[in-house]
């Protein structure tokens, strides 16, 4: 081993983020954000690679696998750049920057973001995910590395035109263009434009990959509430339908998933986010509250069981995200062979799970099954009865296979989110002890994370990230209010003025 191999020093064991410690035995030098890093990469005169993800994120773990892993790739990453890793969640603020100059590239962003930085931490080029070797039409992570580094020693003429341009897009993006006013009619015609824009067959917005998009569908439904135009509503209601029977719902655990790859819905990235779960669970008390549908109450039922069963830390807060991988492969804990269900249910009982759940012996998904009902078959109530316990013996199974990784980190704005879904949805379905839920959560962020009339932005281990962000703020004044008006608790209504 060479000296440069042995002598690395990787600086993430005592960071608190599950995903920087995810890397913490990378054999490539990185450093936390934070002025140290700064310093260094002055000192050395080298740019800054910064390497943004997130715990839950499969395209992070293929690129840690093949580039952050190898060490004749961290060899010249230690050699040629100051690295520097970040986690999203736990750093949205530094996040939000450097996306938005990658947009500036043209790129179209995601994750893991990989931004090239001046020692002043100024970014001049950057891209998402890079392979190891050339192939998807991308060139290889060394290559790339080794070409940075060039241009940035040999060419700082480009380099210094690159980042004067973006910094200066950047300083005009963050300044307000004079009075801002936005009426009924700007919110209505949006409405009208979002409205064309969406999936007539399937909901959500037309075409793949489909993201759940919550807030869209909540804006939609106010605009139904606006105007009385019932199209609105039925736009969110198609597109939850297919949300609650397509492969992006965990049927047997419950719980969304992020994203789904495809247009049907069916074939999710794995990854379940809190705060998407926790968009989902008011939309879905607002559709029950309308149409009665009892899938929509169903599904909110059992999303609050698996937050209540796997999500849930010990105080009573809510876990930020369960990973999409397990045993290094995307999605392993969530799809079945049609032999490992037999297996557990036996042929006869198989044959009827199969015909409701898409279920055959070539599978939907790479030769597995992901287990839907987007085959809309009618279903009556005696056959939900029979599917029931079938659904919690394929999930006691399931349960004892390896599990994905959870990021056990509690963030008070997705938190606020939950909080403020779990009591608005509990008051629309009649589910008092969701309050309850929600009360022991709030005083654990408040208590915990909460300074005064501030807040932090995430906790794990003991440690807390502060000051918090205005997303922070805005999401557990929101919960608060929340609160004070399913309860009709003063304090809460206190909390939120503080």
């Amino acid at each position: 081993m060479s000296v440069s191999q042995s002598a690395h020093q990787n600086r993430l064991a005592h960071e608190t983020s599950p995903y920087l410690l995810q890397h913490k035995s990378n054999p490539v030098d990185w450093w936390p954000w934070g002025p140290a890093a700064l310093v260094e990469a002055k000192r050395s005169n080298k740019p800054i690679l910064l390497s943004v993800g997130y715990a839950a994120c499969h395209w992070c773990h293929v690129m840690a696998h093949e580039s952050f892993e190898d060490e004749a790739t961290a060899a010249v990453m230690n050699e040629l750049f100051v690295n520097i890793k970040v986690d999203r969640e736990e750093r949205p603020d530094i996040d939000q920057i450097y996306m938005s100059a990658l947009h500036l590239l043209g790129e179209r962003g995601g994750w893991p973001m990989t931004m090239f930085l001046t020692p002043d931490g100024e970014p001049f080029w950057g891209g998402t995910y890079f392979p190891n070797v050339s192939r998807f039409g991308r060139p290889g992570f060394k290559d790339v590395l080794r070409n940075v580094s060039r241009i940035f020693h040999e060419e700082p003429q480009s380099v210094e035109q690159n980042r004067a341009a973006l910094m200066a897009r950047l300083a005009e993006s963050a300044q307000p263009k004079g009075q801002v006013t936005i009426g009924t009619a700007e919110l209505d015609r949006a409405a009208a434009q979002i409205a064309g824009m969406m999936d007539p067959t399937h909901g959500g917005l037309r075409g793949a990959p489909k993201f759940p998009q919550a807030m869209i569908l909540e804006f939609l439904w106010r605009a139904g509430q606006r105007t009385g135009d019932r199209r609105y509503f039925e736009i969110v209601e198609l597109t939850l339908e297919h949300i609650c029977q397509g492969g992006i719902y965990d049927h047997l655990g419950g719980g969304f998933s992020r994203y789904a790859v495809d247009e049907l819905w069916l074939v999710p990235h794995f990854e379940k986010m809190l705060y998407d779960n926790a968009l989902l669970l008011d939309l879905l008390g607002l559709a029950y509250q309308r149409s009665g549908r009892e899938l929509f109450r169903t599904r909110a039922r059992e999303t609050v069981d698996w937050l209540t069963r796997e999500m849930t830390t010990d105080g009573g807060a809510f876990c930020a995200s369960l990973d999409a991988d397990s045993e290094g492969e995307e999605g392993k804990f969530y799809v079945w062979s049609l032999a490992e269900i037999t297996e557990v249910l036996g042929p006869q009982d198989t044959a009827f799970f199969a015909a409701h759940y898409d279920v055959s012996p070539e599978g939907n998904f790479e030769g597995h099954n992901i287990i839907n009902r987007l085959n809309d078959l009618p279903r009556s109530m005696e056959d939900e009865a029979t599917l029931a316990p079938l659904r919690q013996k394929l999930l006691s199974t399931r349960s004892r296979r390896v599990r994905p990784g959870l990021d056990d980190k509690i963030l008070a704005d997705w938190n606020g989110l939950m909080i403020a879904g779990l009591i608005n949805a509990g008051l629309a379905l009649g589910e008092p002890s969701w309050l309850q839920i929600a009360a022991r959560a709030f005083l654990f962020v408040d208590a915990k994370m909460g300074r005064g009339d501030r807040l932090g932005h995430s906790w794990r281990d003991g440690r807390l990230l502060f000051p918090g962000l205005a997303s922070d703020h805005a999401a557990m004044i929101r919960a608060a209010l929340a609160l004070h008006e399913a309860t009709g608790e003063s304090c809460y209504l206190e909390r939120a003025l503080d």
